[in-house]
């Protein structure tokens, strides 16, 4: 058997990486896992917003808790495989107080006593206060609890330590755990906690636990003192992972995406799997996957032992010890289970059954609207259709159409052209005598006549077809004064340009004269009266196209490479302003800055401390050229600079 814990950081964001994108259910998921008992963190959605595939998948039950007040936030899971074990009790939450509709029964209690406020040191907040009730604890979705019978799993997402004001929720929440594992512990039971705790264990556990400013702060975190106090050998849980890899560096779970921390592995280990020394005997392997994508966390899994013997020669089979017999699958799951919910049982009515035709036992599938349904809808556009006569001849009893049938076409049949439709909307006729509607004489008619398009005028449905290049007009004939002629560069081809159709830039600031200017040697009259472009160039005049290049990005001060551009997206007053950083990658003794890496520390081989504004970098760039430095300068050189001008100019303006 084997128990896997996953951070998923938002069950929907699964289907966006690999190989996970490939499969079409969330059951197929699952079995992908290839895991008996899967708990789940983060699962950042709602009981309204789950839906049947997340919720029920065909081979596995489902329980979860969801945050009381913030949706999209917190929330965990554990998905069973019904082919191979059932809990037998389920509960949210490790306060006790979280209830289903109606409570629970005493015998479907996990635990006979459960954790108070009175009997916790907790710590009291910025005002002085401390919680009453544990409740307020256990509203934010992060705990389930499951009963196997050999053992309680207590699946976890533990707060993360966001700022000060967090740092008492996140303490007590701790210290609620704590009580409950020894109340379960004091009842003879045997607990494996599963799940993100968000603190580390020790120094291995740390990306830069290593460097000597690091390690000697390190205990400074009251969280890390409680999560060492709270394991073996102080402690009554022993971190299963640790106990098969003791000394095994690099064993991350958790790296931050944003800076690309996964790629040098400079992560953090705060994911465990955690038991009770009576559960040692059976776990026979643990480790990580970091090679499985899809969060910024990785699976952590650990598999038991199918069968034991004791030291008194006893043999102990697991499938016994967790009930699950050949009649386990048959088993009615916990009322915790989602399957049970009122919604998903039939008792409920969706929102969405308003908004559905009844009777409609089939769907059809979506039409593929082409591009010939599309020309042929918008020609039907540009005709009027005939009026529809005064008297129409009676239809036979058999030839009336039914109610029914006209729903069933409207609901039923696909999107087809309107010369089609118009065939399926007419009324059915009978097998043996098809019954013709008379045609009025529509030619005199005025309203029926087809509109006549105006000169110029194209028809809706040309937007939707292939241009015809073998129709398309020839541009006029421009007579040789009405036309500049601008030699673009060396391999240009030939370009005749409108004078009043080119754009006027107003300022000061102006091309060499040789650049632009058009002498008699480079345009010449052939015998035609035609204008013609020299090739005998003194010097090619370089391309339009450098007006509108980019600002490269500029080199970092350390290496000397192309740093990376960024977009500012906390709300603030620098939200939607860009700045640049190194381009490489973060990794342990990358440079964060004098004030927080000490200069001894620094590995220059990973990411720099540059940072710079893009506009103070457009303002460097952004340097005028004095008409005196146009003998000076190439050619080229002299269009960079102006080319940084105007995007000053246009950025100056925009300000104003």
């Amino acid at each position: 058997m084997r128990i896997l814990s996953w951070n998923l950081n938002g069950v929907r964001t699964i289907p966006q990486y690999h190989p996970w994108n490939t499969f079409k259910t969330w059951n197929a998921v699952l079995k992908e896992l290839q895991a008996d008992i899967m708990c789940f963190q983060e699962m950042k959605t709602s009981r309204a917003a789950i839906g049947c595939d997340f919720a029920l998948p065909d081979s596995f039950d489902s329980f979860f808790s969801f945050p009381a007040s913030k949706g999209g936030y917190s929330g965990v899971a554990v998905y069973t495989d019904t082919r191979t074990v059932t809990p037998l009790k389920a509960e949210e939450g490790l306060s006790g107080r979280l209830q289903p509709k109606p409570p629970l029964r005493p015998e479907e209690r996990i635990s006979i006593s459960y954790p108070a406020a009175h009997q916790l040191e907790l710590v009291p907040d910025a005002d002085e206060q401390t919680p009453h009730d544990l409740l307020s604890l256990d509203l934010e979705g992060r705990a389930l609890v499951l009963d196997f019978g050999l053992f309680v799993l207590i699946n976890l997402y533990c707060p993360n330590e966001g700022s000060e004001a967090r740092f008492p929720y996140k303490m007590n929440y701790h210290l609620m755990l704590q009580e409950r594992v020894r109340g379960l512990i004091a009842e003879g039971r045997d607990v494996v906690v599963v799940g993100d705790l968000n603190v580390c264990a020790a120094p291995i556990d740390h990306c830069d636990g290593h460097l000597p400013s690091n390690l000697s702060t390190f205990w400074n975190y009251p969280a890390r003192v409680w999560l060492r106090d709270w394991l073996t050998p102080q402690g009554p849980l022993t971190d299963v992972l640790r106990m098969f890899w003791p000394d095994r560096k690099g064993m991350y779970t958790c790296w931050n995406t944003k800076i690309s921390a996964r790629e040098t592995n400079y992560g953090t280990r705060i994911d465990y799997v955690l038991a009770t020394r009576g559960l040692l005997p059976w776990i026979k392997a643990g480790d990580i996957q970091p090679s499985v994508k899809g969060s910024d966390h990785c699976p952590i899994f650990v598999d038991f032992h199918d069968e034991i013997t004791t030291d008194a020669g006893e043999k102990l089979v697991l499938r016994d010890l967790m009930h699950m017999r050949e009649d386990a699958a048959k088993r009615e799951p916990p009322r915790l289970a989602a399957k049970h919910w009122p919604e998903f049982q039939g008792k409920q009515t969706l929102m969405s059954n308003f908004f559905t035709k009844r009777g409609a036992e089939t769907k059809s599938p979506p039409a593929t609207i082409t591009q010939s349904v599309l020309v042929t809808a918008f020609d039907a556009l540009d005709t009027q259709l005939p009026p529809p006569l005064a008297v129409d001849p009676p239809l036979s009893e058999a030839s009336q159409p039914s109610s029914q049938t006209d729903t069933e076409l409207s609901s039923s049949q696909p999107l087809v052209s309107p010369s089609s439709s118009q065939t399926c909307l007419k009324q059915p006729r009978t097998s043996h005598e098809p019954h013709k509607r008379p045609r009025g004489n529509t030619s005199t008619t005025g309203a029926s006549k087809a509109k006549r398009l105006k000169a110029g005028q194209s028809k809706l449905s040309s937007f939707f077809s292939m241009p015809d290049t073998a129709a398309r007009p020839k541009p006029p004939q421009q007579s040789a004064s009405s036309l500049e002629i601008i030699d673009l560069c060396e391999d240009s081809e030939e370009v005749s340009v409108e004078a009043s159709s080119m754009p006027t830039i107003t300022s000061d600031i102006r091309l060499p004269p040789d650049t632009l200017s058009t002498t008699s040697s480079q345009c010449r009259e052939n015998e035609n009266g035609t204008t013609t472009t020299s090739t005998t160039a003194a010097r090619p005049a370089p391309s339009w196209s450098a007006l509108f290049t980019p600002i490269p990005a500029p080199l970092c001060t350390v290496h000397r490479e192309p740093a990376k551009e960024w977009r500012v997206n906390k709300p603030g007053p620098n939200k939607g302003k860009t700045f640049y950083l190194c381009a490489r990658p973060v990794g342990p003794g990358y440079d964060k800055g004098r004030n927080e890496r000490r200069r001894e520390e620094v590995d220059h081989q990973y990411k720099c401390d540059f940072f710079k504004w893009a506009s103070d970098v457009n303002e460097r760039c952004a340097l005028v050229l004095r008409p005196a430095e146009h003998d000076e300068r190439g050619t080229e050189e002299c269009v960079h600079l102006v080319v940084a001008s105007f995007s000053h100019l246009c950025l100056y303006r925009y300000s104003l």
